[in-house]
């Protein structure tokens, strides 16, 4: 089991202990679908575990485990490490927004929305092809699943993980 697996798994079982009673926040649905175990174990490392189980609301631009296996080979491994925590911390607030902004919230035609990491922007762009969300790099993630709702916000599901950078053209 590779380290990423193995913090991922650790995750799942911790977050899973809470009552069945209970709503499930993002953590907590994100920890179900092993199609995010990089982005647990990833939130899971930079300590955000909390904060994203609060009462929110949030909107979290999920990237699958194929989008964080399509960034350069080390990538991951890398901002697993304690040293990188910062930086790994800045990557995952990228993908958050302090507002439940469900896919039909977003206005139509292309517009600048601010990610909890302050200084960075995202161009959200909305048409007939659907969402897409283009990052600091200039490259842009498709909504490839919308409006997974949970208790404290909503979920986007998307095939690129966003990197901060600067601020990407929004026409």
């Amino acid at each position: 089991m590779t380290p990423i697996h193995k913090i991922a798994a650790a995750a799942v079982t911790a977050l899973s202990l809470g009552t069945a009673t209970q709503a499930a926040d993002i953590v907590e649905i994100a920890s179900s679908d092993d199609r995010f175990s990089t982005l647990v174990a990833a939130v899971s490392a930079a300590g955000l575990v909390e904060t994203l189980q609060g009462p929110g609301p949030f909107t979290v631009y999920a990237p699958v485990n194929d989008a964080f296996a399509a960034l350069p080979e080390g990538t991951v491994e890398t901002l697993l490490e304690p040293e990188n925590k910062g930086q790994l911390t800045d990557v995952l607030l990228y993908h958050v927004d302090d507002r439940k902004l469900t896919a039909e919230m977003i206005p139509n035609g292309s517009n600048y929305f601010k990610p909890v990491l302050a200084s960075e922007r995202l161009c959200i762009s909305k048409g007939a092809d659907g969402v897409s969300i283009a990052d600091g790099t200039g490259e842009t993630a498709n909504v490839i699943i919308a409006n997974i709702e949970a208790d404290n916000g909503v979920i986007h599901v998307v095939d690129k993980v966003l990197l901060p950078g600067t601020r990407p053209a929004c026409h």
